[in-house]
């Protein structure tokens, strides 16, 4: 590859910026247009020739194509008729002082002046001295010529100004310009001012520059033949008829180029090295804005860029709206278990002092049912719009109704498992099994709870704050900042973690009185509520914290914890009060009193559940439950042996 080639490749690089400023002379100026030619760019570039190119044939011969369109300029001038009659006039015989004039005279009439320099088979004449300028060859004036008469002139005048000046009243040179000072004439020759030979006015600015005086010409192809055509001129300011351009493959319609586009709202420029006027447009990403041509910076925390990059916008904030479907099941959820908890309520308060609502423990029956009830108002708390009040009641009551609630389902299995075991071992009554201990125990395991809420209270005081990295996504348009309270997962296992102790505890305990008959069967529907519970609670793990990463995070982790909450409290209201409003509504028959049962038969139940369970079955009523007494009666003296009997009480 040439030294051209490469000069059109390097300029191919930058492909918007199609018109090349030539400065060369004209053997150059077509080397680059065969280069062009070449790459098979014809048409592409537009070329902008300086008074080298002018409007010479020499460079564009058989590259008529290749420099189409083409805009040169040249001096204005003038023909000089005196120096066309004189040089058509001059010969080898009147020029010798020419020493470049034989050899012109050679060139431009295809002849050799010496006969050695002819070669045998070469069809070059010898020359005559006989051939005329202007009739046996071409001629046309050089565009220069005026230029250089009135450089003559103008070194003339400054000599005579300077002479005038420095050897006044003397003729010939003076001391004074003997030599003459460089320096001193160019001062001189800037000073100058004249008519020039074609009646324009010679000066010079400070610079040494005469005034620029230029014909603007278009290398224009027309109906298969080829002219530089004049369109404009510079005479202190341009004058350009651009109707008369013509654009290859465009017509007059103007060409487009430019090194680099300006680039658009959103985008920087970064220049290229080495080319301070041209620039590669870069967009700001992600959540940067446009600060000025030259610089994106990255929008604050809390905001996002605009449409069009050129400034920033509060990220929207969301929260988990009443009418979210997030919300829906939840929120039925909650009021249905709400309704059934308050009938619940109502049927036991109205049956207060039936055998079956008192046989159930009525203490701890109502201290569960406001944990249930908790439970479901639970929902309505995590759905409000965080704000202080919100996030400090979220903390109080969502750990609270599930600590009520196992609460008091651990201390009634745990009296339970009491009770028997102490039946296996010994016919004295065990301690705290009364309706007193129970409420006591209950709420000894409730303050614990209550006692961490006000630890973390003084630890971390509730707060809500608005988290913009839940939902800062890559593209700055979905970008959310989420309204929440300020619990973190790890405070939330906490916060969750004593209601699962609770919970795995009273399991424990469930599974240990899986074996108590079914005449004292309690423990039963408890043993299923907690089994149940445990699977609701396992699955609520995986889906709550596998979710972390999630977009929709807000929604799903609510809603899930609300569900789980919701659930639970479902199957305790469903499995142990349901079964009793049943019977105590449309069996009430089956409400009555059962019969007394001493402790002797528990502890015969305890070690001969079997036979228990055979007998109980042709029981008068058909009612196989028997359950322990609701209080503890007074010791009976009978014989010599002590019995103590429980009456209609939960085991």
């Amino acid at each position: 590859m040439g030294e051209f080639d490469k000069i059109i490749k390097r300029l191919l690089e930058t492909s918007n910026a199609r018109a090349v400023i030539i400065f060369a002379n004209e053997d150059d100026i077509r080397r680059v247009l065969e280069a062009a030619r070449r790459a098979n760019q014809t048409g592409h570039f537009f070329w902008m020739g300086s008074d080298s190119w002018g409007s010479k044939s020499a460079p564009v011969l058989h590259l008529e194509e290749v420099a189409e369109g083409a805009v040169t300029i040249l001096p204005k001038r003038m023909s000089v008729r005196g120096f066309d009659r004189y040089f058509s006039s001059r010969t080898l015989d009147n020029n010798r002082r020419n020493i470049w004039f034989a050899e012109f005279w050679e060139d431009n009439f295809h002849c050799k002046l010496s006969r050695h320099a002819l070669k045998k088979g070469s069809h070059v004449k010898k020359c005559t001295n006989r051939e005329r300028i202007g009739q046996d060859s071409a001629y046309e004036q050089e565009g220069k010529v005026q230029f250089v008469i009135d450089a003559v002139y103008a070194m003339g005048h400054a000599l005579h100004a300077m002479h005038r000046d420095l050897c006044p009243g003397r003729v010939g040179l003076c001391p004074r310009m003997d030599p003459v000072d460089g320096t001193q004439l160019l001062k001189y020759i800037r000073n100058v001012n004249f008519s020039g030979i074609a009646g324009n006015p010679v000066t010079f600015n400070e610079n040494g520059d005469a005034p620029g005086r230029y014909d603007i010409y278009q290398y224009q192809l027309r109906n298969g033949s080829a002219e530089y055509k004049v369109i404009g001129s510079w005479t202190d300011h341009l004058h350009l008829r651009i109707e008369r351009m013509h654009w290859p493959g465009s017509g007059q319609q103007l060409p487009r180029s430019i090194c680099s586009l300006p680039c658009q709202p959103g985008e920087r420029k970064k220049t290229v090295k080495g080319m301070p006027c041209c620039w590669h447009c870069e967009p700001c990403t992600g959540y940067q804005y446009q600060v000025d041509r030259y610089t994106c910076k990255t929008c604050p925390y809390d905001m996002r860029p605009t449409e069009n990059r050129t400034g920033c916008r509060p990220i929207p904030i969301i929260k988990l709206e009443w009418d979210s479907p997030w919300a829906v099941l939840p929120l039925f959820l909650a009021v249905v278990g709400i309704a059934a908890t308050l009938f619940v309520v109502v049927t036991f308060v109205r049956y207060n002092d039936t055998p079956i609502v008192k046989a159930s423990g009525r203490e701890l029956s109502y201290v569960l049912l406001a944990g249930i009830f908790l439970c479901y108002a639970t929902t309505f708390l995590m759905i409000a719009e965080p704000d202080l009040g919100t996030c400090s009641l979220r903390r109080i009551f969502l750990g609270l109704g599930m600590s009520i609630s196992y609460a008091a389902l651990l201390t009634k299995t745990n009296r339970i498992y009491r009770i028997f075991e102490q039946g296996k071992r010994s016919v004295s009554a065990p301690r705290f099994i009364s309706p007193a201990s129970q409420l006591a125990i209950t709420f000894s395991l409730i303050s614990l709870q209550l006692l961490g809420i006000c630890v973390w209270f003084v630890v971390d005081p509730s707060h809500s704050v608005v988290d913009f990295q839940d939902q800062r996504t890559l593209d700055p348009r979905f970008a959310r900042g989420v309204l929440k309270c300020d619990i973190s997962d790890l405070s939330l296992i906490c916060l969750l973690g004593y209601s699962m102790l609770l919970m795995v505890t009273c399991t424990v305990y469930a599974i240990k009185t899986r074996g108590v008959p079914e005449t004292f069967n309690e423990a039963k529907p408890i043993g299923f509520t907690m089994y149940t519970t445990c699977i609701v609670w396992l699955a609520f793990i995986p889906i709550f914290f596998g979710t972390s990463q999630s977009a929709d995070k807000l929604y799903i982790q609510t809603t899930t914890l609300t569900v789980s909450v919701s659930l639970s409290a479902s199957v305790s209201l469903g499995m142990l009060y349901v079964p009793k409003v049943y019977i105590i509504l449309f069996h009430p028959e089956q409400n009555v009193p059962k019969r007394k049962r001493s402790l002797k038969a528990v502890v015969t139940a305890a070690t001969m559940s079997n036979k228990f369970t055979q007998k109980g079955n042709f029981r008068p009523n058909g009612e196989a439950k028997s359950e322990l007494c609701e209080n503890l009666e007074a010791p009976a003296l009978a014989t010599k042996q002590t019995y103590v009997t429980y009456t209609n009480h939960a085991i």
